[in-house]
């Protein structure tokens, strides 16, 4: 045991004699001393230095304190809400797909877009609810009609999907302009929606897999008020599903294409994730993404300008539930799971997009060949000058009403599962990657969970507000 030394020592004769070194400088000593040197003498600065540092330290607190609480409560959402729609899947699947039911189930196989290996139907089997949870899992399209089938290995065969939704989802019911003035309608994406030929002399496959997209478009069309929100929050409480080269998404797209067709007019993705294990080196399932997709034209997306993710370190965001939230303004746009403290994106609406994109003032018209002006589409028809959604905020695109996606997708040649990682048995310019992926189906369908509960993105419960007074 220690204890501090005294300050003075007892001398033989019951005197008390100072120790040398804690006397302070003689006055002798002081006026010989420059007086710089008086004043700061060690032992005082060792006294005041620590009361200065922390008084610094205080005040460099409490100004943060002050900045982030100023900064935190300019991107707060004041408003009052209104509740758009509570779905609990309590109800079972009539009540939810039904006639008048929440969700709508999109039957496609022509890859929205995307290059996708999977078709999306509206088989029970893809999408279901068990014990008040929804599940939206993807099997072998092998199930069904036969391996050899799938790659046409008896001769070609024809694959019509049952309930085809191509006229639902596409502008104008599946017609296009003619060149004349007039309208035809569009067999080439009809037979690309609705029906796959298998040949293995040309190579071409039936889509290997079955999954589920669902959505609300088909309320929020219809004007019910109850499927699509402008300005407000949409919550999910969802697990993402367990795979290699699961593509599972939920997300946005507006009402109508006011101001063009995609990205122009919009796309808000609350959450993409990979089911890819976590050592996969392009964010895996420990990873999960939010993003805003806009942009003059297609050519021209910039998604890369308005997107982040949040990262669980060492545990599957399929472990577990999670709760991921959109809340949205007129001044910005905050996607975040479980809490504000795991943000996957905060966007200001601080610039008018057009400005933020740094596009080319002339763009080459992918139909004509021809060279044109760009124009901003989100600006004032009349004064061509960008329209404020609040003061200092420019929105549009992100202005206008946006139903609700959740869909679990596979593959894909679009680049989001990109060549040259995590042993990817495709290569996405190849006009026969949907061939490849499925010929090494031994590579990627042992990491499927044989139990489809555990496979699928499962959905506990989706809330959508929207501000009360419609702001």
């Amino acid at each position: 045991m220690t204890s501090e030394a005294p300050a003075s020592v007892k001398a033989p004769d019951g005197s008390f004699v100072e120790k040398p070194w804690t006397l302070g400088p003689s006055a002798a000593e002081l006026a010989s001393t420059p007086f710089i040197k008086r004043v700061f003498t060690r032992k005082r600065i060792s006294r005041v230095l620590p009361h200065i540092l922390a008084f610094i330290g205080i005040a460099l607190g409490v100004l943060q304190c002050v900045l982030t609480y100023v900064n935190v409560n300019k991107t707060m959402d004041h408003s009052a809400l209104c509740l758009v729609m509570e779905e609990d899947f309590s109800g079972g699947e009539d009540a939810v797909f039904g006639a008048g039911g929440t969700f709508w189930r999109e039957v496609n196989m022509d890859g929205f877009g995307n290059g996708e290996f999977e078709m999306t139907t509206a088989s029970s089997t893809n999408s279901y609810i068990k014990n008040g949870i929804l599940y939206l899992a993807p099997t072998l399209t092998e199930e069904e009609i036969g391996s050899n089938d799938v790659f046409g290995v008896d001769g070609a065969y024809i694959y019509n999907i049952t309930g085809c939704t191509f006229n639902e989802t596409s502008p104008n019911g599946g017609f296009i302009p003619d060149g004349k003035g007039g309208t035809v309608f569009d067999y080439g994406g009809y037979y690309a929606a609705c029906s796959a030929t298998a040949n293995s002399t040309s190579g071409s496959i039936v889509n290997p897999v079955q999954s589920a997209r669902i959505s609300t478009m088909i309320n929020a069309q219809s004007g019910s008020g109850n499927a699509s929100t402008r300005y407000g929050r949409v919550e999910i409480r969802a697990k993402m599903p367990t795979g290699d080269w699961l593509w599972p998404a939920l997300w946005m797209l507006p009402v109508n294409n006011t101001y063009g067709p995609w990205p122009a007019s919009g796309e808000i993705d609350i959450v993409e994730s990979r089911g890819n294990g976590i050592e996969y080196t392009n964010h895996g399932s420990n990873y999960v993404q939010g993003a805003l997709n806009w942009g003059p034209i297609p050519a021209l997306n910039s998604v890369q300008k308005s997107l982040s993710w949040w990262s669980n370190k060492r545990t599957p965001f399929s472990n577990d539930f999670h709760t991921y939230v959109l809340e949205w303004t007129t001044s910005f746009i905050r996607i975040y799971v479980d809490t504000r403290l795991t943000p996957l994106l905060e966007y200001k609406f601080a610039k008018p997009f057009f400005e933020t994109g740094d596009y080319p003032a002339t763009v080459i018209n992918s139909t004509t060949g021809a060279a044109q002006s760009l124009k901003d589409p989100w600006a004032d028809p009349e004064t061509g000058l960008p329209i404020e959604s609040a003061k200092g905020a420019w929105a549009a695109p992100f202005d206008q009403e946006f139903y609700l996606i959740m869909n679990v997708a596979v593959g894909g040649t679009n680049g989001w599962f990109p060549d040259g990682q995590g042993n990817k048995p495709w290569l996405n310019q190849d006009t026969h990657a949907m061939r490849s992926f499925a010929e090494a189906k031994e590579q990627w369908y042992p990491t499927w969970p044989e139990n489809l509960d555990d496979r699928a993105m499962a959905i506990d419960y989706v809330k959508m507000w929207k501000h009360c007074d419609g702001n």
